[in-house]
């Protein structure tokens, strides 16, 4: 065959969108806060809060564990689940619902109760993880805040609640609501034997987790641009027929006004705790 007349090799064709794009899914995101596109691990890197306006993206409950303790934890109670009291059904039953919340987050219920060292000290950690039915306290809930609460006042070791929950979980009723008052009474026992309580409200804290455990800490934290409060802001409007000031319910709003002890970025939550707890117990020795 005369040389001419050969077929060429194809040229590379280029990537198409399509191929581009799974290429590149999830290595960038859009700050909902300043609308930038941001790296994923330049994020990763800044503690999950935008580097350009820090915006403070919401973190699982693992990950604030990570952030906050120095290393490995002890979890205590993970097997405890729901024995959905009422038989509730809704879109779906209860039953069905936990039992797809167990699997796409690997938890039983929507705490982690820990224990580990916070800057080589030890304390009691209860963390809300919001992707479980929106970190709602149903009786599991309930119990092992309760239990937690119970063992920071016998071995006299501070505790700390970091809350994300939309409130009491309606799928169990009364019961959930009992939960409000179980905690808040350990805590009053927590508050007498004189072990320290820090609670650190996230976005959203609302409902009845406002109501009970996350506003009765002996030092109240939020991190900024925090939804805060126990009505939603749409309900508080239709019922006093007035419109609400900006900013109405977020952590700057509610510090202002006398609701919160500080508002502490999350690069600088773990130091401000360390620091807390040294006036609370006094300096670690050594």
């Amino acid at each position: 065959m005369p040389w001419f007349s050969r077929p060429k090799p194809k040229p590379e064709t280029a990537p198409s969108e399509a191929e581009r794009r799974v290429r590149t899914e999830g290595l960038w995101l859009k700050c909902e806060g300043c609308k930038q596109i941001i790296w994923r691990k330049a994020l990763e890197q800044n503690l999950h809060v935008c580097p350009k306006c820090g915006y403070h993206f919401k973190i699982d409950a693992v990950t604030r564990l990570r952030l906050l303790l120095d290393g490995d934890w002890e979890t205590y109670d993970d097997s405890m689940v729901s024995t959905d009291p009422l038989g509730f059904v809704d879109a779906r039953p209860y039953k069905e619902r936990l039992a797809a919340m167990r699997d796409a987050t690997r938890l039983n219920d929507a705490v982690i109760s820990a224990a580990g060292t916070l800057n080589g000290r030890r304390v009691f950690v209860c963390v809300l993880e919001l992707k479980f039915i929106g970190g709602s306290m149903g009786a599991v809930v309930g119990e092992k805040i309760t239990r937690a609460i119970e063992r920071s006042m016998v071995q006299r070791t501070p505790l700390i609640i970091v809350s994300a929950s939309g409130g009491a979980r309606m799928q169990e009723g009364a019961i959930s609501l009992m939960q409000m008052a179980k905690i808040s009474a350990a805590l009053m026992r927590l508050d007498e034997a004189r072990v320290p309580f820090i609670s650190v409200l996230t976005d959203p804290t609302t409902g009845g987790v406002t109501a009970s455990f996350a506003m009765l800490g002996d030092l109240n934290i939020a991190e900024p641009g925090a939804l805060i409060g126990f009505a939603g802001p749409r309900v508080i409007e239709q019922t006093i027929r007035q419109k609400l000031p900006e900013g109405f319910q977020r952590s700057e709003f509610l510090l202002k006004n006398g609701m919160l002890d500080a508002v502490v970025p999350r690069p600088e939550l773990k130091r401000f705790i360390s620091k807390a707890l040294d006036f609370f117990c006094g300096p670690l020795s050594g």
